[in-house]
């Protein structure tokens, strides 16, 4: 799952915690990179290679965090920060 961007979200089309995160990122001014499985094949793959589930799925560096989970978000970004 490695890229360039170090925020890495992935989404379907009609969820709602997806555009939670979505939202709350774009608030802090963090930069993400939406991979949406209900519109390219192979982002489904790779969240399905992860052996989660289930959307949104936050990928923060080497962290992954399942759902909209703001306490693990803001210690992953401030992780990723420092």
């Amino acid at each position: 799952m490695s890229t360039t961007n170090p925020v890495i979200i992935y989404t379907s089309t009609h969820c709602n915690y997806c555009k939670q995160v979505k939202s709350f990122l774009s608030d802090r001014g963090v930069t993400y990179e939406e991979r949406n499985i209900d519109l390219n094949d192979q982002y489904g793959e790779e969240l399905w290679n992860t052996g989660l589930r289930s959307v949104p799925v936050t990928v923060v560096g080497e962290r992954s965090i399942l759902g909209f989970n703001q306490v693990e978000l803001n210690r992953a970004l401030a992780e990723w920060q420092s």
